[in-house]
């Protein structure tokens, strides 16, 4: 995806309300194999070629009609076209491989449809799964853009999201919060959670992580690592997340295409 894509993506994302803890919802898949639906999140921009606005649902610039059927029509012109330019743009990616870290120790699950991935593993007598997904809400990083002159596209690379979960034959679970920023891996929150009631309410986590002692947080960022949560994943995690969204939205689109009644 090129960065003029994203920066319109980015650029075009609405202020959204907060979704319900990520965190809660993968609990409640510890013992499946699947990963666990997550809440569909409004569709982020793209676009087929750089300086090319995408996603431009440009309804409000065609003339206004009060025929149903001429609305119709004009919305699936749209579609179609906006479909044609995000297939071309798949297409464009087709031959750019992208090649897994070196001693990548996971299992990808990857269902259609769902707007995350999972990444398992079992080693040495535990169960280790991540829950990725792509988080566009970054109107932080906007609003420091403001206070720049000129226009850094790179800038606007949306944060990759997971809750990595540790489960061992008894005893608690352990549960991070933790995102990628900058090709650095940085753990948000950590709690020990009851296998037998891992969704408890008012349960005592722990303080937050950046209040931890710093050789207490170093050695579970060591604690990560070692089982496979390097540095070195976030590259190819990011352009699989950025090729997943663009399948997601063109099925996306194509279903929208069908209620509306196109061929």
């Amino acid at each position: 995806m090129s960065p003029a894509s994203l920066a319109a993506r980015l650029l075009r994302r609405a202020a959204s309300t907060s979704s319900s803890p990520l965190s809660a919802l993968v609990r409640r898949g510890l013992c499946s194999s699947a990963p666990v639906p997550l809440l569909r999140r409004l569709p982020a921009a793209t676009s087929s070629t750089a300086g090319t606005t995408a996603r431009r649902f440009l309804a409000s610039q065609s003339p206004a009609s009060s025929s149903t059927s001429s609305a119709d029509d004009n919305l699936r012109r749209i579609v179609e076209s906006e479909i044609e330019c995000v297939v071309q743009s798949e297409e464009s990616n087709t031959d750019k491989h992208i090649d897994l870290p070196e001693d990548f120790p996971f299992e990808i699950i990857d269902n259609p449809g769902d707007q995350s991935i999972t990444l398992q593993r079992e080693i040495a007598g535990e169960t280790i799964k991540a829950v990725i997904y792509t988080n566009f809400d970054t109107d932080e990083h906007l609003d420091d853009e403001d206070d720049k002159s000129g226009t850094d596209e790179e800038s606007f690379k949306p944060l990759l999201q997971m809750v990595v979960t540790i489960k061992k034959p008894e005893g608690p679970i352990l549960e991070f919060d933790c995102n990628f920023n900058d090709d650095e891996l940085t753990i948000e929150n950590m709690r020990a959670l009851n296998r037998d009631n891992p969704d408890a309410k008012n349960v005592y986590e722990g303080p937050q992580f950046s209040d931890l002692d710093k050789s207490l947080q170093k050695a579970l960022h060591r604690y990560l690592e070692v089982r496979g949560f390097k540095h070195s994943l976030h590259d190819w995690l990011y352009e699989y997340m950025m090729r997943k969204d663009e399948k997601e939205y063109v099925v996306w689109l194509k279903s929208m295409k069908e209620f509306i009644g196109g061929n």
